[in-house]
């Protein structure tokens, strides 16, 4: 029998090139025109609700609170983050980050505080999107997703597993999972207004701007990866 390691590559694999045609280094965007129709869409969402939120929040909380917030919900993906390392064969970083979350859940507060990285753990943040690269499952084309933005058909198809893998999607009270992914979203955008900023007063396409860096970063870290398997 097929284990579920041989299988869903496989499985991806073929999804991969069948979604993506004919993309190819040269051409990692063959899906341009829908992608740009999603990017639209989320760029006018962004500038409606997610922006105004974000600035709001922003100004109402000081730095300090903003910054345990987001290690808190860090800090939460961190067991994830080890589960795939170690999937991936990448022991050490794995039990890294599992005892990350150990030692911020206790000596950090629940979180709120990152003393972890000073004490030599740093955060790796792997899904399952890396563990799929690591076991030969190409990223295909680059895809927006929406509301989500940048990715490709690998981290397209690991979304629902990330998603119910996370903490947050384990919430069974559907109030408090659907307020702590706005607050977590919130944060985010709160993080990327002086990013966002700059990219719309620089970039003369901000699609392609985004869809470069985007693919330059996914490449960096598959390049990372691979030096870790060594």
């Amino acid at each position: 029998m097929l284990s579920v390691r041989t299988f869903l590559p496989g499985l991806l694999l073929g999804s991969s090139a069948l979604l993506s045609g004919c993309a190819t280094t040269q051409n990692p965007d063959p899906l341009e025109s829908i992608n740009r129709k999603t990017f639209a869409f989320n760029e006018g969402l962004d500038k409606v609700v997610l922006k105004p939120a974000a600035t709001a929040y922003k100004a109402a909380l000081p730095t300090p609170v903003r910054t345990g917030v987001s290690n808190f919900f860090a800090n939460l993906g961190d067991p994830w983050s080890g589960v795939n390392l170690m999937l991936q064969g990448r022991v050490r970083e794995g039990l890294s980050d599992f005892a990350r979350f150990g030692t911020n859940t206790t000596a950090g507060l629940f979180g709120l505080l990152d003393v972890a990285t000073a004490w030599g753990m740093p955060r790796h943040g792997e899904g399952f999107s890396g563990t799929l690269g690591a076991w030969g499952v190409g990223g295909g084309a680059y895809l927006v997703l929406p509301l989500l933005g940048p990715s490709d058909l690998r981290g397209a198809a690991a979304f629902p597993v990330n998603s119910l893998a996370s903490p947050i999607g384990q919430v069974s009270d559907v109030a408090l999972r659907n307020s702590l992914t706005v607050l977590s979203m919130v944060d985010k955008r709160a993080g990327l207004l002086d990013v966002t900023r700059i990219v719309d007063e620089a970039a003369l396409d901000k699609y392609l701007f985004v869809r470069d860096a985007w693919l330059q970063r996914r490449a960096q870290r598959e390049d990372e990866s691979k030096a870790e398997q060594r």
